[in-house]
């Protein structure tokens, strides 16, 4: 098994945050880290004890859920709850941030922003990073690096593709299903 860099470690701990996230439109996870070490994590969400968007749907105005505290802002603010100083750290969030996030993020100090997706880049957001010294990186994330199963299921795939040859399938009714496999595992040839 190949070893992951520090930046993967950190995009998959914020990935592994989204997933607890309760807002049904974009599962967002967020992960503040000072000298490759974790010191908060967030995901976006109702506030402590409120209703959530899972539970009640979202609550919309303007076109943006008011319901949702972002992961971003959940983070920072794991870090001022238990007075650890974000001051220096660097972030990484599954998706680029909105436009009072990436404010938050320059007032507490974040040095560096690593982001996995695009999401409504917002060009202001952009100037200002750049005004404060902010470092933006985008790193894709590679989700097959904590697939422990993918070998596993690779190989799977291609044996019920070759079942379905064998049985007498056409080449346009194994089609879709051979793009399919070829999408799912970045492969040339299933």
């Amino acid at each position: 098994m190949e070893r992951i860099t520090w930046d993967q470690f950190f995009m998959a701990q914020s990935h592994l945050l989204a997933l607890r996230s309760t807002c049904t439109r974009l599962a967002v996870g967020a992960t503040i880290v000072r000298e490759k070490r974790i010191i908060a994590g967030g995901y976006n969400g109702s506030i402590s004890g409120d209703e959530h968007c899972i539970e009640d749907g979202c609550y919309v105005v303007d076109n943006h859920c008011v319901r949702t505290v972002h992961a971003e802002t959940n983070a920072l603010l794991q870090c001022a709850k238990y007075g650890t100083p974000a001051n220096g750290a660097d972030i990484y969030v599954t998706h680029f941030p909105c436009l009072p996030c990436s404010k938050t993020i320059i007032q507490a100090g974040i040095k560096n922003l690593y982001y996995a997706n695009d999401y409504k880049n917002n060009a202001y957001a952009l100037e200002l990073f750049k005004k404060a010294n902010v470092n933006v990186v985008q790193i894709p994330f590679d989700e097959s690096k904590i697939d422990f199963l993918k070998d596993e299921k690779l190989e799977l795939a291609v044996g019920m593709l070759d079942k379905l040859r064998n049985l007498g399938a056409s080449k346009e009714e194994l089609q879709p299903f051979e793009e399919k496999v070829k999408e799912l595992f970045d492969l040339v040839q299933a």
